[in-house]
């Protein structure tokens, strides 16, 4: 899941991240949905920032988190201990 703030730089880099990768992902327009923010925040516990990824409806963290644990082969095995 990739929660975006609509057409940003950041949201497009995290789509085109995902998708080059391999990846399926489902996005979440947080535009005019305060009260998904706030989900959110409750569920982070610590600043956030948009694009963030969650999978399987736990928080992952930001898109640069993202690109790190992608660089390490960490993505890969929390997406294959969610399989």
């Amino acid at each position: 899941m990739l929660y975006t703030n609509g057409r940003s730089l950041r949201s497009w880099r995290a789509k085109r991240f995902l998708r080059r990768s391999g990846y399926d992902f489902e996005v979440l327009d947080t535009r005019g949905h305060p009260e998904m923010l706030t989900e959110l925040l409750k569920a982070v516990h610590h600043e956030l920032v948009l694009p963030y990824v969650c999978i399987d409806h736990r928080p992952l963290g930001s898109f640069g988190v993202l690109r790190t644990l992608s660089a390490s082969g960490g993505l890969a095995h929390l997406l294959r201990d969610n399989l």
